[in-house]
């Protein structure tokens, strides 16, 4: 690849120049400033800081720096950081799973023992204030030239009617063409046949046989174990009716030494805030990797997409979780989606998939954005879409208030490893009756991995970023920019230090800051010779409103407040509050977030207290935990203060 500098040396560069020229007529004191002295200088003054804020690193001791994947804001202001195996298989064949607790009030930490490897996972607030976590990692990829083993997906068949059969990892299946045993990894259920009958006549016509996926492995190495072609397997060890071998076989395409993607896992996990520690709940009836979670009207989550036990897409199997029974159920239809797809819960109790993914699965299959009515399992597509073929690792933000119901989709790439990357911001009303995606404001350039936080004052922080697959040839874009919806216009800010790109995502603080975590570049170097390492550093954005004189504050009130319901709180500031929201905190990964969204309140104001009224849409405010932040005239928030929503 032809080498060009990165982001941060050109601009560097330019502020050489720019020292440079300032030097012949400002005097020789400016030559004692190297440029990165006087950047420094800078973004450091009082004015610069008011205007475009400004970047810190947080200052993590050692023993809790992790490869941080995921990021979730507790009801206690704490923040969850999981990395799991931290896609590290030198931690995975250890068994070394991490998650680390931040206290950004008292900047402490803490080490959360860690189950299972999370990484990858799903995750959602929960109605109670608990973070469900679902999904993870059973087992690495293997790159094509790493494979000794031939293996791949074998389908089991089951053409029994009255029973069901499990096989035991280890059984054997056998070509009855090519010859060659392959050994099941795990245990499968295949469900019993279903019999068929004619609907006109009512004879019986044929089983239609209940089938099981299972990866499957030759006992020894090299290519001469590799199939070529699709063949029925015999499966040895049946109980001993000739019915069970006649009835039970696989089928498997061709078995080989190519690439294995990475596997999921089934189990599934409650954080609790308060006695900070994972609660194991019932297991997915689907293991997933890269699923995402979606908290539906009624308060239970929708499972969705993901990579299996076998390393391929689940095949449109979506399951519900009932927070109160913590039991996984079929949704019984099937919808497909590529992983980690952005799927919200609308203001009608249906859902908004914006086409944003983070990359596994078909180029042709689930990609379209449309509202999805789960209940008829209907799908109406949303056209108008630009740069439809690059929405993958692309954002997708519910802009403020939600009560408007619009969209923001920002950025993406390519699908897979794709050196192509979008600009575009794209935008979309569905209040309307027909919606269409339009374009609004553009990046300065292609953007993958784009992280965005919705603020308290109702505008929307984007930054980080890469303009190629995982910050190939040094392609990290060190920019932020604020965004605001009512003009459509992005403004530039202060620079972040540190390039994002690959697992990494964002987080708005209960203070008003912003903390930005995570990056997971290919390679270290622009001209693609050097492994890159993990970003564990995590930095603080400070927004501009952060450096006023002053800011409202709520010195009381209710922990609790129905939907309909009024709360009133006291302040010495009513007067100068113009604005009130609850914004829900988030849970963010691989720059996806399904949770956050800042709602509108009611606001009445009397000479030291204000009065809010919440919406009664439970789809528009489900129950959980909110920060309810106010804000004076000139868009100053408060600290947010922590509100449940029963």
């Amino acid at each position: 690849m032809k080498y060009r500098p990165s982001r941060r040396t050109r601009r560097l560069a330019i502020g050489t120049a720019v020292v440079l020229a300032l030097a012949g007529t400002n005097g020789p004191w400016l030559y004692r400033f190297g440029t990165e002295r006087y950047h420094d200088y800078a973004v450091n003054r009082p004015d610069y800081k008011a205007e475009n804020g400004h970047w810190d690193f947080l200052d993590v001791p050692s023993e809790f720096r992790i490869n941080t994947i995921h990021a979730a804001l507790l009801h206690t202001g704490k923040v969850l950081l999981v990395a799991g195996s931290g896609n590290n298989q030198k931690n995975f064949d250890a068994k070394s799973f991490r998650s680390v607790l931040w206290d950004p009030e008292e900047n402490t930490y803490k080490n959360i023992p860690t189950p299972k490897d999370m990484f990858c996972a799903g995750h959602t607030q929960l109605p109670d204030g608990k973070l469900l976590i679902a999904g993870g990692t059973k087992r690495y990829e293997k790159l094509e030239g790493d494979v000794s083993k031939a293996g791949g997906l074998m389908i089991v068949h089951n053409e029994d009617p009255d029973k069901p059969i499990t096989l035991p990892a280890g059984t054997r299946f056998t070509g009855k063409g090519n010859g060659k045993s392959f050994v099941s990894k795990d245990p499968v259920l295949v469900e019993k046949a279903t019999k068929v009958f004619d609907k006109e006549t009512g004879a019986f016509v044929r089983n239609e046989p209940g089938l099981g996926r299972i990866y499957v492995e030759a006992q020894k190495s090299g290519a001469k174990y590799e199939t070529g072609t699709e063949d029925n397997y015999r499966i040895s060890g049946l109980s001993g009716s000739d019915s069970d071998s006649r009835n039970v076989y696989g089928i498997a395409q061709k078995l080989a030494l190519d690439k294995k993607d990475f596997q999921g896992i089934k189990e599934a996990y409650e954080f609790d805030p308060v006695a900070e520690k994972y609660i194991s709940v019932d297991p997915m009836n689907e293991a997933r990797w890269y699923p995402t979670l979606t908290t539906l009207e009624d308060g239970k989550v929708l499972s969705l997409s993901g990579l299996d036990e076998i390393g391929q897409i689940v095949p449109g199997k979506d399951e519900i979780y009932d927070p109160e029974t913590k039991k996984w159920e079929y949704t019984g239809i099937v919808r497909k989606f590529p992983t980690y797809p952005a799927v919200f819960l609308m203001n009608n109790g249906k859902l908004f998939y914006s086409g944003s993914n983070a990359g596994y699965g078909p180029a042709d299959v689930g990609r379209d954005p449309g509202v999805w009515d789960l209940e008829s399992n209907t799908f109406e597509k949303i056209p108008g879409l630009s740069d439809p073929d690059k929405m993958e690792t692309s954002a997708t933000v519910r802009l403020p208030p939600a009560q408007d119901e619009k969209y923001m989709v920002i950025g993406g790439g390519g699908v897979g490893e794709s050196e192509k990357s979008s600009e575009k911001s794209r935008l979309v009303d569905l209040t309307k009756d027909d919606p269409r995606f339009t374009d609004g404001a553009s990046l300065s350039e292609g953007t993958r991995y784009p992280s965005a936080s919705l603020l308290p004052d109702d505008s929307l922080l984007v930054t980080g970023g890469s303009d190629d697959y995982r910050g190939r040839g040094g392609s990290d874009i060190l920019q932020a920019r604020l965004y605001d919806a009512k003009s459509d216009t992005y403004k530039r800010v202060a620079d972040p230090a540190v390039g994002r790109n690959y697992h990494s995502g964002s987080v708005l603080l209960p203070d008003g800051r912003v903390m930005i975590f995570g990056s997971d570049s290919l390679y270290a170097d622009q001209a693609n010779t050097r492994p890159g390492t993990f970003e564990q550093r995590i930095e603080i954005y400070t927004p501009p409103y952060l450096y006023r004189d002053g800011r409202p504050e709520l010195t009381a009130g209710p922990k609790r407040i129905s939907r309909g319901g009024t709360g009133l709180f006291t302040t010495q500031h009513a007067s100068s509050i113009t604005s009130a929201k609850l914004m829900r905190p988030s849970a963010v990964t691989h720059v996806t977030d399904t949770d956050q969204r800042s709602i509108a309140l009611d606001l009445k104001k009397s000479d030291d207290s204000i009065t809010v009224t919440v919406p009664k849409n439970r789809a528009l405010v489900p129950s959980g935990w909110y920060m309810l932040f106010v804000t004076d005239a000139d868009g100053t928030p408060s600290e947010g203060m922590w509100v449940e929503i029963p």
